[in-house]
């Protein structure tokens, strides 16, 4: 069973899936729910007015051969695009055929990924300004990053990313931080203003305890570790890159099996990350443990709102108020 918050009250919704329900995400205009599952399926259903439709049970997709632990929509500028990652060590890219001929609303794999040696825990899309690149973290301890060519072929880059293996990752901005303030320069009349640099640029959470942070450089074509921040005293199940409009400071949340979760903020390019760890406990000294280990963390769409996961069942909002304190806002049992 899923869960759909449209109000304050969660909507259930009976997906059929015959086992553990590891991931559900909704699509770019929330039309669309996709969920994955033990079962090795992933399901796809109509949304429509915060409604998930139970008419024909919603499409199953069909191809892994394990548990099936994440599912991402790519942008809608690349169409109806679904990445699925498996216990099996896959990666599947689906896509929905349309169009005159095509099986109705039926979905195809357009991709089947497999250079990873052990399951692959997490997938990611890259902000669509990038392309369509997707970052694949595994239990190989390797990360892949598979980028759509323009002549319809995928290439893929595998590098070494944490010893024992990788759990999540996590893309930046596509806009550096600071851009939408920095000075422009003066642009001519009737001439096109210079786009906003964009960078590559990507989190990855350990079994290592650590979290890295990884950049493409253009003059070696190579993915390469930028940083490495070290806070946790366990396994780093999740991480999440706060969305950015342009402005100096970039947050990152991350959720580990030591029960705490830390908020990373960096106030300008070449500033220090400096971590902060949230108080479920309400107490304003030191920094208290959530009850369970602590599985997901997720940004609002505005990036200031985080929902944090945990092992007791609970989902908890927290905001950080105008003295810079990380305040919880809400929280929901599941």
């Amino acid at each position: 069973m899923a869960h759909l918050c449209v109000s304050s009250d969660p909507i259930p919704i009976e997906t059929s899936h015959e086992d553990m329900i590891h991931d559900a995400q909704l699509d770019y205009y929330g039309k669309r729910l996709a969920t994955c599952s033990s079962d090795r399926t992933v399901r796809v259903f109509d949304v429509v007015e915060g409604d998930v439709q139970k008419a024909g049970g919603g499409q199953t997709l069909k191809g892994h051969t394990g548990p099936v632990w994440q599912v991402a929509w790519a942008h809608p500028k690349y169409g109806h695009i679904l990445a699925s990652c498996s216990y099996d060590g896959k990666v599947i890219i689906w896509k929905e055929q349309t169009g005159p001929g095509a099986a109705a609303g039926g979905w195809a794999k357009i991709k089947e990924h497999t250079l990873h040696k052990a399951s692959v825990n997490s997938v990611s899309w890259a902000p669509h300004e990038l392309g369509a690149i997707l970052a694949c973290a595994s239990s190989d301890g390797t990360i892949s990053v598979l980028t759509f060519k323009n002549d319809g072929q995928w290439g893929a880059d595998v590098f070494e990313g944490h010893a024992i293996g990788c759990n999540a990752v996590s893309w930046a901005p596509a806009v550096q931080p600071g851009s939408l303030i920095a000075p422009q320069p003066p642009t001519v009349p009737g001439q096109q203003p210079t786009p906003l640099q964009s960078v590559k640029r990507f989190a990855s959470a350990g079994c290592d305890n650590l979290v890295c942070i990884w950049g493409f450089r253009e003059d070696t074509q190579a993915w390469g570790k930028e940083e490495q921040l070290e806070g946790h005293s366990d396994w780093v199940r999740d991480v999440a890159w706060a969305p950015n409009i342009g402005l100096p400071r970039s947050y990152i949340a991350t959720a580990s099996q030591d029960k705490t979760v830390l908020i990373w903020t960096k106030d300008t390019p070449t500033a220090p990350w400096v971590k902060t760890a949230l108080d479920p406990s309400g107490a304003p000294a030191a920094a208290g443990k959530f009850p369970d280990v602590v599985w997901r963390v997720s940004w609002s769409l505005a990036g200031n709102v985080l929902a944090v996961s945990c092992g007791d069942g609970k989902v908890t909002l927290w905001k950080e108020n105008l003295k810079g304190v990380w305040e919880c806002v809400s929280d929901m049992s599941s």
